[in-house]
């Protein structure tokens, strides 16, 4: 058995002490409950309450909901992309999707903080200010994940990427330059060299020369100094990918101003002013110096770009690796690096399996890991690593996540277009997962069943046809029923129902549903009991528009063909009576020796067997009885008459 990366998160359940557990695996939950059995084997008291375990309880947040909904829009359309466009389009495409998928992160970032900010309930804001953390996390590495992979700048963009990648998630220096600016004398304000400080480590020089210009108002006699540091930071070269620069050409000319620098600090042209000295050292790429920083840095991946910058600008991907191990050690403490710093790291060393194994075991669910191999999938940065339980890692994310959409009341729609983009096991989870939407409302019937005959799910789709059927059935809704168990080809079901609308007639003597019935079409051909309830009641129809030759005859073939029930022939036969009774001969004389030999058929049938259950009252029966062969014998003299007369 493969051995655990992690020990698995412990999960405290109240129960009575030594008792043993319950639960029942749920679709994504466990249900947890406590029992009277002790491990000594003795029985006792136990807790009356079910607990619920959830797996993923991120679904459940309002805020974070909205990020699985955007993100699934985005998700969808990287899709669909074209596989001809060129390697490069491709690559400004996947660039752009990646960053909307950080802006949604951003987006929902900026909405919890929010919603902490406002409400007065402490244990929540404290969960919405983890979830915050979580979100600043994801969008650090998913940020680094783009410049290192999706966009792979080479070198001398790479650093460019990579002072922007610090820059946004370092932003609290603008809020503090604003605080600084806005007092009466800002050069004078205890932040004020924080402030020019940290636009230098960021990179920031013309941010750092305009906040230089209120401290050298207030210091004539420096006025020379100020001038000459504000010469390096203007001279400092920046790279222009866009350019007609070369990377070495920029590197010559970066190497002079280094020197410069160099030089400035060797004649110690700045001894006078520590700070201005500090800023020299740090323009050097003085370790040390740099060190000193560390409040105003805050993070090892901080140091490690402001390091390159100001001694490595034109490094290369493969020589990051070096570079991000010797800073993490320079920076933090010898102690085991925390899991982000383990993250980055493996996204420093190239290593994408590791960031997204490593993801998956400290993030607390599958949406990051699952969005971000997808689209590193598709930029075909992981075709080489396929699963051995035979699922690649891309498919293997989205089923998770996906998966733990289902236990949703209503992110399980989207989880359905998650399944369909995996071509391997997708089908396969939907088909059992769709099995548990639990179906409230028979809108929501109609919605999962319109995703499964989409997708030409027929065992499913008559499974939930016959559960909607049967729900509406105890629901005395037999019209309702009819239309579920015609859906669902479910011949015995339909035929039950059928019966349900015969004996309801015979009871109230009208039909419910008419609507429905009326319009069977070829559906009613799904079993014999429909086929005669909805010819039955076209039959009335015909009565009722006064078709009467069409309607005896109709009558007649339910009874001669068989396919009315037995215990329906009396029924049939005393709906013939009116038309035996009427002035003009509606059955002719062999349609009428047809209908005494049907009657004397059931009256036989009716002395061997005893009575049906719907003719209970013998005398009743033996008036209808005599009734019909009067009607009849009538019928057929008149018949007789008319057929035998010769028209002159």
């Amino acid at each position: 058995m493969e051995e655990l990366d992690v020990e698995p998160t412990t999960t405290d359940i109240p129960a009575g002490e030594g008792n043993h557990l319950g639960f029942a695996w749920g679709p994504g939950d466990i249900l947890v409950y406590d029992t009277i059995y002790k491990a000594s084997g003795a029985t006792g008291t136990c807790s009356p309450f079910i607990h619920e375990v959830r797996k993923d309880e991120d679904i459940y947040s309002p805020i974070l909901r909205k990020l699985f909904n955007e993100s699934h829009h985005i998700f969808v359309g990287l899709q669909t992309t074209r596989e001809d466009l060129p390697n490069k389009n491709k690559k400004t495409q996947f660039v752009s999707i990646s960053k909307n998928y950080r802006s949604v992160i951003r987006a929902c970032m900026e909405e919890l903080q929010q919603v902490a900010v406002l409400t007065q309930d402490t244990e929540l804001a404290t969960q919405y200010g983890n979830q915050v953390s979580i979100l600043l996390a994801i969008e650090l590495i998913w940020n680094l994940c783009e410049v290192l992979f999706i966009d792979a700048a080479p070198g001398g963009s790479l650093l460019l990427h990579l002072l922007d990648w610090v820059r946004l998630h370092k932003a609290d220096v603008d809020e503090k330059a604003q605080e600084v600016l806005q007092s009466e004398s800002p050069s004078e304000h205890h932040s004020y060299w924080d402030v020019v400080l940290s636009y230098v480590l960021q990179g920031r020089m013309d941010e750092a020369r305009q906040m230089l210009v209120k401290w050298s108002t207030l210091k004539p006699a420096a006025r020379s100094m100020y001038k000459q540091m504000d010469k390096l930071l203007s001279k400092m070269p920046v790279y222009n990918p866009g350019g007609n620069q070369t990377l070495t050409e920029f590197d010559v000319k970066w190497r002079h101003w280094h020197d410069e620098v160099d030089h400035c600090l060797q004649d110690n042209s700045f001894a006078s002013d520590p700070n201005l000295e500090l800023i020299c050292k740090i323009l050097m790429g003085d370790e040390d110096a740099l060190l000193e920083q560390k409040d105003l840095l805050s993070t090892w991946y901080h140091f490690l770009v402001t390091r390159l910058l100001f001694s490595h600008p034109t490094v290369k991907p493969t020589e990051l690796h070096y570079y991000a191990q010797s800073c993490l050690a320079m920076f933090d403490s010898p102690s085991a690096p925390e899991p982000l710093d383990s993250i980055l790291l493996a996204a420093f060393e190239f290593d994408i399996h590791q960031v997204i194994k490593d993801c998956s075991i400290a993030l607390n669910n599958w949406w990051f890991v699952a969005h971000l191999t997808d689209l590193l999938d598709h930029c075909n940065l992981l075709q080489s690593h396929n699963l051995h339980f035979g699922s690649n890692l891309r498919e293997f994310l989205l089923l998770e996540y996906a998966s733990g959409l289902f236990t949703h009341h209503s992110l399980w729609q989207l989880a359905v277009d998650y399944f369909d983009y995996c071509p391997e096991f997708g089908r396969v989870y939907l088909e059992q997962q769709i099995e548990h939407v639990p179906l409230d409302t028979e809108r929501k019937a109609l919605k999962v069943l319109r995703i499964c005959e989409q997708r030409q799910m027929s065992e499913q789709v008559r499974s939930i046809c016959k559960i909607m059927a049967k729900r509406a059935l105890r629901n005395n809704r037999l019209g309702s029923a009819l239309s579920w168990s015609i859906r669902a080809k479910d011949a015995a079901f339909a035929t039950l129902i059928s019966e349900r609308f015969l004996q309801d007639y015979c009871a109230r003597g009208t039909f419910s549903d008419l609507d429905l019935i009326d319009n069977l079409g070829p559906a009613m051909l799904l079993s014999d009991r429909l086929t005669f309830l909805g010819k039955y009641r076209e039959f009335h129809k015909l009565y009722g528009e006064k078709h009467f030759q069409d309607a005896a005859k109709l009558l007649l073939s339910l009874m001669t063909a068989k396919i009315a029930p037995r215990s329906f022939w009396m029924t049939l036969l005393m709906d013939a009576l009116p038309l035996l009774e009427q002035k003009e001969v509606i059955f002719s004389a062999d349609q009428t020796h047809e209908l005494i030999f049907c009657l004397e058929e059931l009256t036989s049938s009716l002395k061997t067997t005893g009575l049906d259950t719907p003719m209970q009252d013998e005398d009743m029966e033996v008036t209808k009885v005599e009734l019909l062969r009067l009607a009849l014998a009538r019928n057929l003299a008149m018949a007789i008459v008319k057929e035998g007369t010769v028209e002159v």
